[in-house]
Protein backbone atom coordinates (compact mmCIF):
# COMPACT_ATOMS: atom_id res chain seq x y z
CA UNK A 1 0.00 0.00 0.00
CA UNK A 2 1.34 3.41 -0.94
CA UNK A 3 2.14 5.86 1.83
CA UNK A 4 -0.22 8.38 0.31
CA UNK A 5 -3.06 5.89 0.85
CA UNK A 6 -1.98 4.34 4.16
CA UNK A 7 -1.93 7.76 5.86
CA UNK A 8 -5.75 7.73 5.67
CA UNK A 9 -6.17 4.33 7.32
CA UNK A 10 -8.03 4.94 10.63
CA UNK A 11 -6.08 4.03 13.75
CA UNK A 12 -8.95 1.82 14.93
CA UNK A 13 -9.52 0.07 11.59
CA UNK A 14 -10.64 -3.46 12.46
CA UNK A 15 -9.61 -5.36 9.34
CA UNK A 16 -6.11 -6.21 8.14
CA UNK A 17 -7.01 -5.10 4.62
CA UNK A 18 -7.96 -1.49 3.98
CA UNK A 19 -10.12 -0.32 1.07
CA UNK A 20 -10.34 3.44 1.40
CA UNK A 21 -13.89 4.85 1.14
CA UNK A 22 -14.65 8.39 -0.01
CA UNK A 23 -16.89 10.44 -2.32
CA UNK A 24 -16.15 12.30 -5.54
CA UNK A 25 -17.32 15.66 -4.22
CA UNK A 26 -20.76 17.18 -4.71
CA UNK A 27 -23.75 16.23 -2.56
CA UNK A 28 -27.44 17.21 -2.44
CA UNK A 29 -27.96 20.57 -0.75
CA UNK A 30 -30.52 20.67 2.09
CA UNK A 31 -33.87 22.15 1.03
CA UNK A 32 -33.61 24.86 3.66
CA UNK A 33 -30.23 25.84 2.22
CA UNK A 34 -31.71 26.39 -1.23
CA UNK A 35 -34.42 28.51 0.38
CA UNK A 36 -31.76 30.55 2.20
CA UNK A 37 -30.04 31.20 -1.13
CA UNK A 38 -33.31 32.45 -2.61
CA UNK A 39 -33.78 34.81 0.32
CA UNK A 40 -30.23 36.12 0.00
CA UNK A 41 -30.76 36.84 -3.70
CA UNK A 42 -34.13 38.54 -3.03
CA UNK A 43 -33.52 42.29 -2.56
CA UNK A 44 -36.80 42.59 -0.67
CA UNK A 45 -35.95 39.86 1.87
CA UNK A 46 -34.42 40.62 5.24
CA UNK A 47 -31.55 38.16 4.72
CA UNK A 48 -28.15 39.78 4.53
CA UNK A 49 -24.60 38.61 3.82
CA UNK A 50 -24.04 37.51 7.43
CA UNK A 51 -27.17 35.35 7.34
CA UNK A 52 -26.01 33.78 4.08
CA UNK A 53 -22.52 33.12 5.47
CA UNK A 54 -24.04 31.41 8.52
CA UNK A 55 -26.26 29.27 6.28
CA UNK A 56 -23.23 28.11 4.25
CA UNK A 57 -21.32 27.28 7.42
CA UNK A 58 -24.28 25.33 8.82
CA UNK A 59 -24.75 23.36 5.58
CA UNK A 60 -21.04 22.55 5.39
CA UNK A 61 -21.04 21.24 8.97
CA UNK A 62 -24.22 19.25 8.38
CA UNK A 63 -23.03 17.45 5.25
CA UNK A 64 -19.55 16.85 6.61
CA UNK A 65 -21.17 15.20 9.63
CA UNK A 66 -23.42 13.20 7.29
CA UNK A 67 -20.33 11.81 5.57
CA UNK A 68 -18.86 10.92 8.96
CA UNK A 69 -22.08 9.17 10.05
CA UNK A 70 -22.04 7.17 6.82
CA UNK A 71 -18.60 5.93 7.87
CA UNK A 72 -16.45 7.40 5.08
CA UNK A 73 -12.70 7.31 5.70
CA UNK A 74 -12.15 10.59 3.83
CA UNK A 75 -14.87 13.24 3.69
CA UNK A 76 -15.72 16.49 1.91
CA UNK A 77 -18.35 19.12 2.74
CA UNK A 78 -20.43 18.19 -0.30
CA UNK A 79 -19.27 21.37 -2.04
CA UNK A 80 -21.95 23.32 -0.20
CA UNK A 81 -20.30 26.66 -0.98
CA UNK A 82 -19.99 26.01 -4.71
CA UNK A 83 -22.68 26.81 -7.26
CA UNK A 84 -21.22 25.01 -10.31
CA UNK A 85 -17.87 23.41 -10.99
CA UNK A 86 -16.70 25.94 -13.61
CA UNK A 87 -18.60 29.07 -12.56
CA UNK A 88 -17.28 28.89 -9.00
CA UNK A 89 -13.64 29.02 -10.07
CA UNK A 90 -14.07 31.35 -13.07
CA UNK A 91 -15.63 33.89 -10.72
CA UNK A 92 -12.38 33.88 -8.72
CA UNK A 93 -9.87 34.04 -11.58
CA UNK A 94 -8.82 37.32 -13.19
CA UNK A 95 -9.40 37.27 -16.94
CA UNK A 96 -12.86 35.68 -16.86
CA UNK A 97 -16.21 37.40 -17.29
CA UNK A 98 -19.80 36.16 -17.47
CA UNK A 99 -22.31 36.93 -20.23
CA UNK A 100 -25.41 35.04 -19.10
CA UNK A 101 -26.65 31.44 -18.95
CA UNK A 102 -26.30 28.93 -21.78
CA UNK A 103 -28.72 25.99 -22.07
CA UNK A 104 -26.85 22.69 -21.75
CA UNK A 105 -29.54 20.01 -21.50
CA UNK A 106 -33.24 19.79 -20.70
CA UNK A 107 -34.12 22.72 -18.47
CA UNK A 108 -30.59 23.05 -17.11
CA UNK A 109 -28.53 26.17 -17.70
CA UNK A 110 -24.85 26.89 -17.19
CA UNK A 111 -23.45 30.40 -16.88
CA UNK A 112 -20.65 29.73 -19.36
CA UNK A 113 -17.84 32.24 -18.83
CA UNK A 114 -15.58 33.90 -21.34
CA UNK A 115 -11.83 34.35 -21.05
CA UNK A 116 -11.31 37.94 -22.18
CA UNK A 117 -7.79 38.56 -20.86
CA UNK A 118 -4.76 36.65 -19.64
CA UNK A 119 -5.79 34.63 -16.59
CA UNK A 120 -4.21 35.42 -13.24
CA UNK A 121 -4.47 34.27 -9.63
CA UNK A 122 -6.46 36.85 -7.68
CA UNK A 123 -8.00 35.47 -4.49
CA UNK A 124 -7.74 32.07 -2.82
CA UNK A 125 -10.32 29.59 -4.05
CA UNK A 126 -10.67 26.79 -1.51
CA UNK A 127 -8.34 27.37 1.43
CA UNK A 128 -11.00 28.77 3.75
CA UNK A 129 -13.41 26.03 2.66
CA UNK A 130 -10.81 23.38 3.49
CA UNK A 131 -9.87 24.93 6.83
CA UNK A 132 -13.51 25.17 7.90
CA UNK A 133 -14.22 21.55 6.96
CA UNK A 134 -11.04 20.28 8.60
CA UNK A 135 -12.03 22.08 11.83
CA UNK A 136 -15.51 20.55 11.66
CA UNK A 137 -14.33 16.92 11.74
CA UNK A 138 -11.53 14.67 12.91
CA UNK A 139 -11.68 12.72 9.63
CA UNK A 140 -9.28 13.45 6.77
CA UNK A 141 -10.71 15.88 4.23
CA UNK A 142 -10.33 15.60 0.44
CA UNK A 143 -10.31 18.73 -1.72
CA UNK A 144 -11.84 18.42 -5.20
CA UNK A 145 -10.74 21.09 -7.71
CA UNK A 146 -12.01 21.57 -11.25
CA UNK A 147 -9.06 20.93 -13.51
CA UNK A 148 -7.51 23.47 -15.89
CA UNK A 149 -8.43 21.57 -19.05
CA UNK A 150 -12.13 21.65 -18.13
CA UNK A 151 -11.89 25.28 -17.00
CA UNK A 152 -10.53 26.09 -20.46
CA UNK A 153 -12.67 23.72 -22.53
CA UNK A 154 -15.98 24.74 -20.97
CA UNK A 155 -15.34 28.46 -21.46
CA UNK A 156 -15.35 30.78 -24.46
CA UNK A 157 -11.73 31.57 -25.30
CA UNK A 158 -11.52 35.16 -26.52
CA UNK A 159 -7.98 35.96 -25.35
CA UNK A 160 -5.61 33.11 -26.25
CA UNK A 161 -4.48 31.93 -29.67
CA UNK A 162 -4.83 28.28 -28.62
CA UNK A 163 -7.01 26.59 -26.00
CA UNK A 164 -4.07 24.52 -24.76
CA UNK A 165 -2.12 27.66 -23.88
CA UNK A 166 -5.08 28.81 -21.80
CA UNK A 167 -5.18 25.39 -20.11
CA UNK A 168 -1.46 25.57 -19.28
CA UNK A 169 -1.80 29.02 -17.73
CA UNK A 170 -4.76 27.78 -15.70
CA UNK A 171 -2.71 24.77 -14.58
CA UNK A 172 -0.14 27.14 -13.12
CA UNK A 173 -2.92 28.84 -11.16
CA UNK A 174 -4.22 25.48 -9.89
CA UNK A 175 -0.69 24.68 -8.75
CA UNK A 176 -0.57 27.96 -6.83
CA UNK A 177 -3.86 27.16 -5.10
CA UNK A 178 -2.80 23.61 -4.22
CA UNK A 179 0.42 24.88 -2.65
CA UNK A 180 -1.68 27.16 -0.45
CA UNK A 181 -3.95 24.22 0.44
CA UNK A 182 -0.95 22.08 1.34
CA UNK A 183 0.36 24.87 3.56
CA UNK A 184 -3.05 24.85 5.26
CA UNK A 185 -2.77 21.10 5.92
CA UNK A 186 -4.51 19.45 2.94
CA UNK A 187 -3.11 16.02 2.05
CA UNK A 188 -5.65 14.70 -0.50
CA UNK A 189 -6.30 16.64 -3.71
CA UNK A 190 -8.60 15.51 -6.51
CA UNK A 191 -8.46 17.13 -9.94
CA UNK A 192 -11.80 16.91 -11.80
CA UNK A 193 -11.51 16.76 -15.58
CA UNK A 194 -14.95 15.78 -16.96
CA UNK A 195 -14.14 17.47 -20.27
CA UNK A 196 -11.55 14.77 -21.00
CA UNK A 197 -14.35 12.22 -21.36
CA UNK A 198 -15.79 14.19 -24.30
CA UNK A 199 -12.45 15.09 -25.93
CA UNK A 200 -10.21 12.09 -25.15
CA UNK A 201 -7.75 12.89 -27.94
CA UNK A 202 -6.53 15.79 -25.81
CA UNK A 203 -5.12 13.50 -23.11
CA UNK A 204 -1.60 14.79 -23.82
CA UNK A 205 -2.74 18.32 -22.99
CA UNK A 206 -4.24 17.07 -19.72
CA UNK A 207 -1.00 15.27 -18.96
CA UNK A 208 1.04 18.45 -19.42
CA UNK A 209 -1.45 20.33 -17.23
CA UNK A 210 -1.01 17.75 -14.48
CA UNK A 211 2.77 18.02 -14.70
CA UNK A 212 2.43 21.74 -14.03
CA UNK A 213 -0.13 21.17 -11.26
CA UNK A 214 2.04 18.81 -9.19
CA UNK A 215 5.23 20.85 -9.57
CA UNK A 216 6.73 21.42 -6.10
CA UNK A 217 3.87 19.54 -4.39
CA UNK A 218 5.22 17.22 -1.62
CA UNK A 219 5.14 13.51 -2.44
CA UNK A 220 3.21 12.92 0.80
CA UNK A 221 0.20 14.71 -0.71
CA UNK A 222 -2.16 12.28 -2.42
CA UNK A 223 -3.30 13.44 -5.85
CA UNK A 224 -6.08 11.96 -7.93
CA UNK A 225 -7.77 12.53 -11.28
CA UNK A 226 -11.51 12.09 -11.72
CA UNK A 227 -12.72 11.44 -15.27
CA UNK A 228 -16.44 10.98 -15.90
CA UNK A 229 -17.93 8.23 -18.06
CA UNK A 230 -16.54 8.04 -21.60
CA UNK A 231 -14.60 5.75 -23.93
CA UNK A 232 -11.68 4.97 -21.64
CA UNK A 233 -9.97 2.90 -24.34
CA UNK A 234 -9.08 6.22 -26.02
CA UNK A 235 -7.06 7.38 -23.02
CA UNK A 236 -5.70 4.08 -21.67
CA UNK A 237 -2.87 3.21 -21.13
CA UNK A 238 -1.63 6.75 -21.86
CA UNK A 239 -3.10 8.08 -18.60
CA UNK A 240 -0.79 5.80 -16.62
CA UNK A 241 1.93 8.32 -17.42
CA UNK A 242 0.02 11.09 -15.66
CA UNK A 243 1.76 12.21 -12.42
CA UNK A 244 -1.08 11.33 -10.03
CA UNK A 245 -1.52 8.63 -7.40
CA UNK A 246 -5.03 7.49 -8.33
CA UNK A 247 -7.60 7.55 -11.11
CA UNK A 248 -11.25 7.91 -10.13
CA UNK A 249 -13.33 6.29 -12.87
CA UNK A 250 -17.08 6.09 -13.50
CA UNK A 251 -17.76 2.42 -14.24
CA UNK A 252 -20.92 1.43 -12.35
CA UNK A 253 -23.06 3.54 -14.70
CA UNK A 254 -21.87 1.44 -17.64
CA UNK A 255 -22.32 -1.85 -15.74
CA UNK A 256 -18.53 -2.34 -15.86
CA UNK A 257 -18.55 -3.03 -19.61
CA UNK A 258 -15.18 -1.25 -19.94
CA UNK A 259 -13.44 -3.17 -17.18
CA UNK A 260 -11.30 -5.13 -19.63
CA UNK A 261 -9.80 -1.87 -20.93
CA UNK A 262 -7.64 -1.66 -17.82
CA UNK A 263 -6.19 -5.18 -17.87
CA UNK A 264 -3.54 -4.72 -20.58
CA UNK A 265 -1.19 -3.33 -19.54
CA UNK A 266 -1.69 -3.80 -15.82
CA UNK A 267 -3.13 -0.85 -13.90
CA UNK A 268 -0.08 0.60 -12.18
CA UNK A 269 -1.81 3.39 -10.23
CA UNK A 270 -4.40 3.25 -7.47
CA UNK A 271 -7.94 2.76 -8.77
CA UNK A 272 -10.76 4.78 -7.21
CA UNK A 273 -13.62 2.67 -8.49
CA UNK A 274 -17.17 3.93 -8.84
CA UNK A 275 -19.26 1.25 -7.09
CA UNK A 276 -22.64 3.02 -6.85
CA UNK A 277 -24.42 4.70 -9.77
CA UNK A 278 -24.72 8.44 -9.11
CA UNK A 279 -27.29 8.76 -11.92
CA UNK A 280 -29.89 6.37 -10.51
CA UNK A 281 -32.13 7.32 -7.59
CA UNK A 282 -32.23 3.77 -6.26
CA UNK A 283 -30.08 2.54 -3.40
CA UNK A 284 -27.95 -0.44 -4.32
CA UNK A 285 -27.94 -3.24 -1.75
CA UNK A 286 -24.84 -4.00 0.27
CA UNK A 287 -24.56 -7.31 -1.58
CA UNK A 288 -24.67 -5.59 -4.98
CA UNK A 289 -21.99 -3.09 -3.96
CA UNK A 290 -19.82 -5.94 -2.65
CA UNK A 291 -20.08 -7.52 -6.11
CA UNK A 292 -19.06 -4.21 -7.68
CA UNK A 293 -16.08 -3.85 -5.35
CA UNK A 294 -14.92 -7.35 -6.27
CA UNK A 295 -14.88 -6.26 -9.91
CA UNK A 296 -12.23 -3.73 -8.93
CA UNK A 297 -10.11 -6.58 -7.61
CA UNK A 298 -9.97 -7.92 -11.16
CA UNK A 299 -7.97 -4.81 -12.06
CA UNK A 300 -5.90 -3.98 -8.97
CA UNK A 301 -4.98 -5.76 -5.73
CA UNK A 302 -6.63 -4.53 -2.50
CA UNK A 303 -3.72 -2.24 -1.62
CA UNK A 304 -4.43 -0.19 -4.76
CA UNK A 305 -8.21 -0.04 -4.42
CA UNK A 306 -10.33 2.93 -3.33
CA UNK A 307 -14.13 2.99 -3.64
CA UNK A 308 -16.54 5.86 -4.12
CA UNK A 309 -19.78 6.64 -5.94
CA UNK A 310 -19.40 6.99 -9.71
CA UNK A 311 -19.57 10.77 -9.64
CA UNK A 312 -20.94 13.65 -7.58
CA UNK A 313 -24.27 12.91 -5.89
CA UNK A 314 -25.80 16.39 -6.00
CA UNK A 315 -28.73 15.49 -8.30
CA UNK A 316 -30.02 12.67 -6.09
CA UNK A 317 -32.52 12.90 -3.23
CA UNK A 318 -30.48 13.46 -0.10
CA UNK A 319 -31.73 10.33 1.69
CA UNK A 320 -30.78 8.24 -1.35
CA UNK A 321 -27.30 9.76 -1.46
CA UNK A 322 -26.78 8.98 2.23
CA UNK A 323 -27.94 5.36 1.94
CA UNK A 324 -25.71 4.80 -1.08
CA UNK A 325 -22.71 5.99 0.96
CA UNK A 326 -23.62 4.02 4.08
CA UNK A 327 -24.16 0.80 2.10
CA UNK A 328 -20.90 1.39 0.24
CA UNK A 329 -18.95 1.63 3.50
CA UNK A 330 -20.58 -1.52 4.88
CA UNK A 331 -19.82 -3.36 1.65
CA UNK A 332 -16.17 -2.25 1.71
CA UNK A 333 -15.73 -3.46 5.29
CA UNK A 334 -17.36 -6.80 4.36
CA UNK A 335 -15.01 -7.26 1.41
CA UNK A 336 -12.03 -6.42 3.62
CA UNK A 337 -13.12 -9.09 6.12
CA UNK A 338 -13.55 -11.63 3.31
CA UNK A 339 -10.05 -10.79 2.06
CA UNK A 340 -8.68 -11.25 5.58
CA UNK A 341 -10.31 -14.69 5.72
CA UNK A 342 -8.93 -15.71 2.33
CA UNK A 343 -12.42 -16.00 0.83
CA UNK A 344 -11.65 -13.88 -2.24
CA UNK A 345 -9.31 -14.98 -5.01
CA UNK A 346 -7.71 -11.72 -6.12
CA UNK A 347 -7.10 -11.94 -9.86
CA UNK A 348 -5.23 -8.67 -10.30
CA UNK A 349 -1.43 -8.85 -10.31
CA UNK A 350 0.50 -7.02 -7.62
CA UNK A 351 2.84 -4.27 -8.73
CA UNK A 352 6.37 -5.43 -9.41
CA UNK A 353 7.71 -2.93 -6.86
CA UNK A 354 5.64 -4.66 -4.17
Amino acid sequence: MSETKSQFRPADHQNEHFILTTVVGSYPKPKWFNRAKELYEDPDADFDRDNWAEAKDDAARLITDEHVRAGLDVVVDGEMRRNEMVEYFADRIEGYEFNGPVKVWGHNYFDKPSVVDEVAYDEQWLVEEYEFTADATDRPVKVPITGPYTLANWSFNEAYDADEELAYDLADLVNEEIRKLVDAGARYIQIDEPALATTPDDHAIVGECLERIVDDIPESVRTGLHVCYGDYSRIYPEILEFPVDEFDLELANGDYEQLDVFTDPSFSKDLALGVTDAHVAEVESVAQIETNIRKGLEIVPPDQLVVSPDCGLKLLPREVAYEKMANMVTAARNVEAALDDGEIDVQAPALASD
